[in-house]
């Protein structure tokens, strides 16, 4: 069974266990339960979900937890690697060593001192005889090119932001073919009236780094902000988006800009001493870069830190 051939809501609805699935990695997490947040019975739903997904519920779940696993390696460097297991729901050390050397090729105490503190991209590999190896690609050369860059280019503050509700759709894949999300979101939103909102503006969370996961499995959601509440409606997930504290970087910058714009947001919440907590950045743009005449996003790219 094709995705193209499922129904917004069954995608809605296995969107919504995905959800589940990424805010409880530290817990025990059982078919039932997920299948429930979903409202499929287990059995339709570990069949709907690999095709929706493209690869198991198991896989899925393994997956996100070593990825999460290395975020914590890379960027929180004096946390014990017990912890980080337990972090990521794993009920023992050994466990954790033997699922993380399967997929990285090498054990977390390894992977976490061979790897760069900043600015740096896992590049796996898989050799014919199926070995997996990685490197670590520096992809910031300069820092204070960066910096330099963001300081001509964007305002940085460290604040508070709204807590946000929002309606969503899910994408899975590239970073740039996120576009279609937002053209079903838009398709939803249009006869609903929700596009004629006072000062509608849009956010794209990011579930996934793309300096950890592969670039076919990046996650993400495409949502719009509703200014006034809804009733449950299958064909669209709904979330709030908690008040926190985040780095907040305001843009008016092209498509082609937003790589520099990120990496040069992260690159000033290092050299200013802060640590990215454990939720999900997001972007908030304010207009449609269409209707700009010089075909610029005026966006807010938000950081939250511990």
């Amino acid at each position: 069974m094709s995705n193209s051939k499922l129904s917004n809501t069954t995608v809605t609805r296995i969107g919504k266990a995905i959800l589940y699935i990424e805010e409880n990695l530290q817990k025990k997490l059982l078919l039932e339960d997920i299948a429930q947040k979903a409202h499929f019975s287990p059995y339709h739903f570990h069949r709907l979900f690999s095709a929706v997904v493209g690869e198991t519920l198991n896989n899925f779940i393994s997956r996100k937890r070593i990825e999460r696993a290395a975020s914590h390696l890379m960027n929180k460097k004096t946390i014990p690697v017990t912890e980080v297991a337990d972090r990521v729901g794993f009920s023992s050390l050994s466990s954790f060593s033997r699922a993380f050397k399967k997929f990285y090729g090498m054990s977390p105490i390894e992977f976490r001192d061979i790897s760069p503190e900043k600015f740096s991209k896992i590049c796996k590999t898989k050799s014919k005889n199926g070995q997996v190896t990685i490197s670590f690609e520096q992809y910031i050369c300069n820092i204070n090119n960066s910096l330099n860059w963001l300081k001509m280019n964007a305002k940085t503050e460290v604040k508070m932001t709204d807590e946000l509700h929002l309606a969503y759709m899910s994408h899975q894949g590239k970073i740039d073919h996120i576009g279609s999300a937002y053209d079903r979101l838009v398709r939803w939103a249009t006869p609903r009236g929700f596009m004629e909102q006072k000062d509608v503006k849009m956010v794209t969370i990011y579930h996934d780094s793309p300096k950890i996961s592969d670039p076919n499995n990046l996650r993400m959601s495409a949502c719009i902000v509703l200014n006034t509440p809804i009733r449950k409606d299958d064909e669209i997930g709904l979330r709030t988006l908690e008040a926190c504290k985040c780095i907040v970087t305001k843009f008016e910058i092209t498509p082609y800009e937003f790589q520099q714009a990120w990496e040069s947001s992260f690159v000033w919440m290092i050299e200013n001493g802060y640590q990215k907590a454990d939720k999900d950045p997001f972007e908030i743009y304010y207009n449609n870069y269409i209707d700009h005449p010089e075909k610029k996003f005026i966006v807010d790219l938000c950081i939250p830190v511990a």
